[in-house]
């Protein structure tokens, strides 16, 4: 079995890589949940500083999934409405 750069039978090549948007997706959300759950426990224990810059993070991850959000439609009409999987 021959070892390549990508899987058999995948769209990218190694100049022009397929796109992880979904995975990136997952990613952000992760990151909006755990930033908020520590921002608001932080605000509890009374580190204002910490929370402040956790719900900083929380807001930078809410524009990410905006900015994914768009560009998947974007893929996803350019595509005329193929799916993907997580990781394409």
């Amino acid at each position: 079995m021959p070892i390549s750069a990508q899987p058999p039978d995948r769209r990218g090549t190694v100049e022009k890589p397929y796109s992880a948007l979904n995975l990136r997706l997952i990613l952000a959300a992760f990151g909006l949940v755990v930033c908020t759950v520590l921002s608001i426990l932080l605000f509890r224990a009374g580190l204002t500083v910490p929370g402040w810059l956790l719900a900083g993070w929380a807001v930078v991850a809410v524009v990410d999934i905006v900015v994914v959000q768009f560009r998947r439609r974007a893929r996803r009409r350019a595509e005329g409405g193929r799916g993907h999987s997580l990781f394409e």
